[in-house]
């Protein structure tokens, strides 16, 4: 049995940062680099990483924790523990079952999943797959139509919330992709999507999705267009890519049920703050009044521990759930999960704070 084999067949994987090589031997140079990729020199990309590794825990000693809790719930959503997969998109670049693993592993799991505009299975079809709690991906086109149709699809197929990305009314400068000319195949689709829309053709000298974007989605968008969001919808609406306190208090005031922190996984503009960083002039802004999620670097469960500490309700997870994906479909995804739950089940428990709703700023230090 090969090394790499031994990895993989494991009942949970060891570190969650082995498996970016394994799956980079696996995946074509076009896909990894799209999944692996951030913009520019990918500054942010890492220090998305790096940003959690900066942070020290204080733990506590002699604390009872033979009744440990990692449930939460958020705008009605009860998970199994405070983690959720983040929305990707074209999932089935790395394996053929794409989203509808993903979704399957979830519910294994009971974690919540977040499906994105530009999945490649149809929103119906992955709510009929997985027994997961679902959000739906939002990204707005120029046609508001688009958007009317997507918001009444996702409430019909049973999505719990809706989830506006905010951070992209252009693509991040990703030279990886610019080089590889990135696009869809033409055996794969946008499976939430029509027409036109559905097809990301290879464009000459340039990145196939930055021409798409460019093209279909609506640049003019202001907060005044979240409002008209939340209004098109009964479904609770949160903003993701929010950085900033002031972007924060905007969000709620214009109808946002919830605030996802987020730099896009390092992939818009780069030398942008690490979320992590962010997460807590965005918590003291929201002021409790709505749930503050982040996503961006998390790799272990320590690390999901100082996200709550930060003051965050749960963590989006994406690069690792890929990776886990490419390697062994439902079942990596599956094993990415619980070793993520594994690792924050210790850490809570050798910090002295067996329940995640204790969790709070003291466990940083003063």
């Amino acid at each position: 049995m090969t090394e790499n084999s031994l990895k993989t067949n494991s009942a949970v994987y060891c570190s969650l940062n082995e498996l970016e090589g394994l799956a980079q031997e696996k995946l074509n140079r076009m896909t990894f680099d799209y999944y692996a990729g951030g913009a520019g020199d990918e500054l942010t990309l890492r220090d998305n990483i790096d940003a959690f590794n900066r942070i020290k825990l204080f733990p506590r000693m002699l604390v009872d924790s033979s009744k440990l809790n990692m449930e939460v719930e958020i705008l009605g959503t009860r998970l199994a523990s405070p983690l959720m997969i983040a929305p990707m998109a074209f999932q089935r670049l790395a394996h053929e079952h794409g989203e509808i693993a993903m979704a399957r592993a979830a519910g294994r799991a009971g974690c919540g999943m977040v499906v994105s505009t530009l999945a490649t299975s149809s929103m119906e079809e992955i709510a009929e797959a997985g027994s997961t709690p679902l959000w739906f991906q939002l990204y707005v086109y120029k046609d508001r139509q688009i958007t009317v149709d997507l918001l009444e699809r996702a409430a019909a197929a049973g999505f719990k919330a809706i989830v506006v990305t905010v951070d992209s009314p252009v693509l991040g400068r990703r030279f990886r992709d610019m080089r590889n000319l990135f696009h869809l195949p033409s055996h794969l689709k946008c499976g939430n999507l029509t027409g036109a829309l559905q097809s990301i053709p290879e464009k000459e000298g340039d990145s196939g999705l930055a021409a798409y974007i460019a093209s279909m989605y609506d640049v003019s968008l202001t907060w005044e267009s979240l409002r008209w969001i939340t209004k098109q919808t009964k479904l609770p609406v949160l903003v993701k890519g929010v950085l900033r306190a002031d972007d924060t208090k905007l969000a709620i005031e214009n109808g946002a049920a919830g605030i996802i922190v987020s730099n896009h996984g390092g992939r818009q503009l780069d030398t942008t703050v690490a979320t992590i960083d962010a997460l807590s002039d965005v918590v003291n802004a929201a002021n409790g009044k709505v749930p503050v999620i982040v996503d961006g670097g998390i790799r272990r469960g320590t690390d999901i521990l100082k996200a709550l500490a930060f003051g965050a309700k749960a963590v989006l997870v994406g690069r690792p759930m890929l990776w886990g994906l490419a390697l062994e479909g439902e079942d990596g995804v599956y094993k990415v999960m619980e070793t993520l739950k594994d690792e924050l089940r210790n850490a809570l428990i050798l910090s002295g704070y067996p329940d995640v709703t204790s969790v709070d700023r003291s466990l940083l230090g003063s």
